[in-house]
């Protein structure tokens, strides 16, 4: 099976998230999308974050009517940071020989790696899927990650893409530009305005019933 790793906190998800997925998954026929929300992200530390049971239910909710996407609580279980090694090592040692692995990541976050715990680690493991932001035209994703990274790889011009030292790969795809983020999301629901279309409905309902990003009682 190609198995694709989506990790992020997911706070709450949104249509971006699942149309970005959507298109992954279709562009490189993975057979299963895992979401994966955070417990701890490393880049949050110190911020507030909705309870993991609510972001865990929204997630849930958001993707049972998909066969192909699937929920991990890989994150919410382990104690401390979120460290992507320490996910996709799991995933690693639980997958079948003939498994291989597709992390999915944003451009900004992928440029970021050379910051991440045990970063060199992590190539040998899986492959990359590296997907545009919104609006973007850089099509190359190793443009800004350092010298650490790029001497990694090699690209492959057959078949367009970079190839790590030990055979996995980078790609890189642009999506559909759906410019929707969390945050605005969250500061739309605590004025009091609609987020319809931004999130599957029953995404809104939840957040609503738990009255959710709202203030005090959102963040409990």
């Amino acid at each position: 099976m190609k198995i694709g790793l989506f990790g992020g906190t997911f706070d709450p998800i949104h249509w971006g998230h699942l149309r970005s997925a959507e298109e992954v998954s279709e562009t490189y026929g993975l057979d299963r999308v895992h979401f994966i929300p955070a417990s701890i992200p490393p880049h949050k530390r110190g911020k507030t974050a909705t309870p993991a049971r609510d972001r865990l239910r929204m997630v849930r909710l958001a993707v049972a009517r998909n066969p192909r996407f699937n929920v991990s609580t890989e994150e919410l279980s382990r104690a401390g940071v979120s460290y992507s090694i320490d996910t996709i090592r799991a995933f690693a040692r639980g997958k079948r020989p003939k498994d291989s692995l597709y992390f999915i990541i944003g451009l900004d976050a992928f440029r970021e790696i050379a910051t991440w715990k045990d970063f060199r680690e992590i190539f040998p493991l899986c492959n990359f899927i590296v997907t545009s932001r919104p609006g973007s035209k850089d099509n190359d994703p190793l443009k800004g990650t350092g010298v650490a990274v790029k001497k990694l790889f090699c690209y492959d011009s057959k078949h367009k893409n970079y190839r790590h030292q030990s055979g996995t790969r980078i790609y890189f795809i642009e999506l559909t530009d759906i410019a929707i983020s969390a945050s605005e999301i969250r500061a739309l629901v605590k004025q009091g305005k609609s987020i319809r279309y931004l999130v599957p409905s029953e995404v809104a309902k939840y957040i609503k019933r738990r009255g959710l990003y709202r203030g005090r009682r959102g963040e409990r």
